[in-house]
């Protein structure tokens, strides 16, 4: 059962985060509106359509972008406090260890963690899906896709090809359908053009050349244009623009299983993804602790300072995320080892400073 100490630090945590959040991310917002105003006039768009659409969906997105930051101010905040006042003191002195004055910081860390965990999984991508709809449409240029000789794995033994494709008209050029076995290519199908047709959600093939090859024998046949359906479709060419943030932990799933099976070189990026929604919670209570530790004695630079060092080591933390994503995109490190590797640092950083620092 919670004490009263509990009851009161836990509140008190609580309360300091949410106030800090919406601080933060209020500026956030109104420097993001200074940076976007040109482009809110040069579409004509009018106040409530830019708050509804797109900085109701932006708040929780910065919300959890600055988590870490955050609940390290706001453990500081609080911690600094109760020590500048001499509470700590008197709580310790009372016969309370300091592991059991952790307690209500944990639950609380923990509380936040978990909540962090829902919304990035469900809550947050589907706030993103019309804040990245909004952005593309307004703030970025039209998205043109550039890729040339594409080749996309559309079954085990099927693969497709394009030399270039037109997205606005939704067209692909010089297509070939390619089956192979093993290393063998048993039968390519070629056409001029391949274009989708949105009703019939299926593609319209222009007149085929039909290249079979069985052993040493080789046969040509044409075929009249004609529609078909394949493993293919328009949104494998659209703008992947801050597609991973939109997608739930479901959604994020699939994409995964796709892009292997297909054998895409941009997997990585969702592997990452997927793998740091899972420890960002962690990283929580991690730096929770950390901000109890280093705050819990009374400082001669007073609060202030505190704060100070609590931001230069919230922006350390969000280095070390930003380094091993980095890596991990390379091809450098595991996303799975890029994810941990923060949290992994920083609980040691909190182990050294719990032996270390007098309490």
């Amino acid at each position: 059962m919670l004490r009263l100490l509990d009851k009161y630090v836990l509140g008190k945590m609580l309360t300091t985060f949410i106030f800090t959040v919406v601080v933060l991310v209020m500026v956030i917002c109104v420097i993001d509106f200074t940076e976007k105003n040109d482009d809110f006039i040069k579409h004509n768009l009018g106040a409530g359509k830019i708050i509804t659409e797109y900085y109701l969906n932006l708040f929780p997105y910065y919300a959890n972008l600055l988590s870490p930051i955050t609940v390290f101010i706001a453990t500081v905040l609080v911690t600094a406090r109760l020590a500048a006042r001499t509470e700590i003191v008197a709580i310790l002195a009372s016969g309370v260890s300091f592991r059991r004055f952790l307690l209500p910081y944990v639950m609380g860390g923990g509380i936040i963690g978990l909540a962090t965990f829902g919304l990035i999984g469900w809550v947050i991508p589907l706030a993103n899906k019309p804040r990245v709809a909004f952005e593309r449409k307004y703030v970025k240029n039209p998205y043109r896709f550039q890729g040339r000789n594409v080749h996309i794995k559309i079954g085990p033994q099927h693969y497709a090809y394009l030399e270039s494709y037109d997205n606005v008209s939704n067209v692909g050029y010089r297509f070939a359908l390619e089956t192979i076995e093993g290393t063998m290519l048993k039968r390519r199908m070629s056409a001029e053009a391949i274009s989708w047709d949105s009703t019939k959600k299926a593609w319209h093939l222009t007149p085929q050349v039909v290249r079979t090859i069985n052993g040493d024998k080789e046969t040509l046949k044409v075929f009249p244009a004609r529609d078909t359906t394949l493993n293919l479709y328009p949104k494998d060419f659209a703008s992947t623009f801050k597609l991973a943030e939109t997608l739930t932990l479901p959604e994020l799933q699939n994409l995964i299983q796709e892009k292997v099976n297909r054998g895409a070189s941009d997997t990585e990026i969702y592997l990452v993804e997927r793998a740091e929604r899972y420890a960002y919670p962690f990283a929580i209570v991690i730096l929770t602790v950390i901000g109890v530790i280093m705050s819990a004695r009374k400082s001669r630079t007073g609060v202030g300072g505190q704060i100070a060092l609590g931001f230069v080591l919230a922006f350390i933390y969000i280095g070390f995320v930003i380094l091993s994503r980095n890596l991990a995109l390379v091809g450098d490190m595991p996303p799975m080892l890029a994810a941990w590797v923060p949290n992994i640092v920083f609980t040691s950083i909190g182990l050294v400073l719990y032996k270390f620092i007098p309490r």
